[in-house]
């Protein structure tokens, strides 16, 4: 982990999806050791999302390879509720659902809570960050996804930073997520809007020095939150 800047800390968290899945617990590692903060788990369920992924039984099988490894699981599936104890069960650390895919995210945040794992609630980019306010003492994460979900390999839309800095000028300690398209050309834009936690994909993986560029977008999210916490 990076140290503290200002009562926050940014950390960086690969998606694997974009790694080679036939040896994925290596690749899990080799990630690990590159400086990755944690591992961003995408899983899609081909309802709320086009595509399909995996389930909480890779999830059980890699957990034990990487022990210690917080796994954020990105649950892009229609009525998160029913994967929740599963998810847990594998050794899930955190179950990010989306506020689009349940009828109760009160429910179904009370749910993940009681099966011992953090929260995290995403919105897609069509959908009013507004809904998460009343949501937000509840959860441990808010992710704003800066591509359409279900895709690897999109092009980021910076107009999403609005709802980043909307979040960030309300609430100064949540941790706020950013996911899509996120690499070294486009981290600025999430360091500036006040982002904590960079999923990055195929800029990672498909990097010749994962290490460098990890090392990288970490210390361009540090020193923004630096310049705020000096100017606060």
């Amino acid at each position: 982990m990076s140290a503290p800047c200002g009562g926050k800390q940014c950390r960086i968290g690969p998606s694997i999806l974009n790694s080679d899945l036939s040896k994925l617990a290596s690749e899990c590692q080799r990630l690990m050791d590159s400086g990755a903060d944690y591992l961003h788990l995408d899983v899609m369920d081909g309802h709320f999302v086009p595509n399909l992924t995996f389930g909480h039984p890779v999830v059980k099988c890699l957990r034990p390879k990487v022990p210690g490894v917080f796994f954020d699981m990105h649950m892009m599936v229609q009525n998160p509720e029913q994967w929740v104890q599963n998810m847990a069960d594998a050794g899930a650390n955190q179950y990010t659902f989306h506020y689009e895919a349940t009828d109760d995210p009160t429910g179904c945040i009370r749910k993940i809570r009681e099966a011992g794992m953090k929260v995290g609630v995403g919105i897609k980019p069509k959908t009013a960050v507004d809904v998460l306010v009343p949501l937000i003492d509840l959860v441990d994460m808010a992710l704003i996804m800066t591509v359409e979900p279900g895709f690897g390999g999109q092009k980021f839309m910076a107009d999403m930073m609005p709802k980043v800095s909307f979040l960030r000028e309300r609430y100064s300690d949540l941790e706020i997520e950013v996911d899509g398209g996120v690499g070294p050309s486009t981290i600025q834009y999430c360091a500036d809007a006040g982002a904590t936690m960079i999923v990055s994909g195929s800029a990672i993986i498909n990097s010749d020095n994962p290490k460098e560029t990890i090392t990288y977008m970490r210390d361009i999210v540090n020193q923004s939150i630096q310049k705020t916490s000096s100017k606060s």
